[in-house]
């Protein structure tokens, strides 16, 4: 089946081969999707300075948002096709990569962004179309902000995915309205 889905910001529509899911798989995706909206519509008439502009004392700003949103949802798809090695070793040891992964770089642009956004997320619903089992799961990584021994099933990465991207849309919303006062909800 292809679909045309069209982009939050009123841009581009992209056509993708998506599979029909129902139940729980169709659930955890469709609330991601909504998440990803927010987010995506919170830098909507944006260009790449008001994107990559520091709005607040933190160093967090919209592009990067989106930007640090698509890495770790690619990074935790990797995890549930081939578990801890997905995080390339000591987690800790890669703070540089880290931050870089919250702002952009010469070279990147709000679009290019968006469009590994939009990438990743395809990325995502084949990959949880296809898995064999939600309850399928891996070791997490050794690192401090996991519990010691700990696994986590493909559903649960979903729920850490869509409560991550709800956290930062929360970020983003912040954000925008000290840029220009407008809020993604109204």
């Amino acid at each position: 089946m292809t679909t045309t889905r069209t982009d939050a910001t009123g841009g581009h529509a992209a056509d993708m081969a998506a599979p029909t899911l129902t139940g729980e798989r169709a659930d955890l995706l469709a609330s991601l999707a909504r998440r990803r909206f927010f987010l995506r519509f919170t830098v909507q008439n944006l260009d790449d300075e008001q994107a990559g502009r520091r709005t607040t004392v933190s160093e967090l700003t919209l592009a990067g948002l989106v930007k640090h949103v698509a890495v770790m949802e690619h990074q935790w798809l990797n995890f549930v096709l081939v578990g801890a090695s997905a995080f390339d070793g000591d987690m800790t040891a890669r703070q540089d990569e880290f931050h870089d992964g919250f702002r952009l770089l010469p070279g990147e642009t709000l679009a290019g962004v968006l469009d590994r956004f939009d990438e990743v997320a395809r990325r995502t619903e084949r990959i949880v179309a296809e898995v064999a089992d939600l309850d399928d799961a891996h070791p997490l990584p050794a690192a401090p902000w996991f519990e010691p021994g700990a696994s986590w099933s493909v559903r649960q990465v979903l729920l850490h995915l869509i409560a991550e991207t709800a956290h930062h849309c929360g970020h983003a919303d912040i954000l925008r309205e000290a840029l220009d006062g407008a809020r993604t909800m109204g």
